[in-house]
């Protein structure tokens, strides 16, 4: 047996939606499985769906989060100053981030080498906790551990999204909480630009 340490740089985006359906974007162009994107989705009635691009990161993600149905096909993500597009599947998400409040700009002053040590996501989960279904440290699986380090938040003020061609609705905040994993994302909708580290027993 042995630990396995992975670290996943780059951004997380979530948003709500008026029929229900949260959206969670994983874009990492810094991963140990080179550049990808991935999306979570939960629907209102709770059903889990993981979009990923390859067989290995749709294995690899759901063996460290839980869903009820994994589908595996290409993940397009396109930036454009403050716009983001992303295309997954039946999936079409287009959304607009605002600017940073003092929140994101404290901390993007945090260091990187500070970022990614446990005891920095110990402290910050304090105050992450203040926030509905928010942690910045936990387990979603059995011999795993994960922690969060946040260099950056920005709001989604506008959001546009279908699924199999029917929209979603109107930009929404992402309640309840989604269930992927040990925390979910903030209630408001936000682009997060994150520093990801799972931990894991492998045989």
């Amino acid at each position: 047996m042995g630990c396995e340490r992975l670290v996943f740089d780059g951004w997380i985006a979530a948003v709500g939606t008026g029929s229900g359906t949260r959206v969670v974007v994983g874009h990492w162009p810094r991963s140990p499985f080179g550049p990808f994107s991935d999306v979570m989705l939960e629907r209102a009635d709770g059903w889990r769906t993981l979009l990923a691009p390859t067989p290995r990161t749709a294995e690899y993600i759901a063996g460290v989060y839980h869903f009820d149905e994994v589908r595996t096909g290409p993940v397009g993500v396109r930036i454009r100053g403050s716009a983001w597009e992303v295309a997954a599947g039946p999936l079409e998400l287009c959304f607009r981030v605002g600017r940073q409040g003092l929140l994101g700009l404290a901390l993007r002053a945090v260091p990187r080498s500070l970022a990614r040590r446990p005891l920095w996501a110990a402290v910050t989960d304090v105050p992450a906790r203040l926030m509905a279904g928010v942690r910045t440290r936990g387990s979603s699986r059995p011999g795993c551990r994960q922690w969060y380090a946040a260099g950056g938040l920005w709001p989604i003020v506008a959001a546009r999204a279908s699924f199999g061609g029917t929209g979603l609705g109107a930009l929404a905040p992402v309640v309840p909480p989604v269930r992927f994993g040990f925390a979910s994302a903030p209630a408001s909708p936000a682009l997060v630009r994150v520093l990801s580290t799972v931990e894991r027993v492998v045989a």
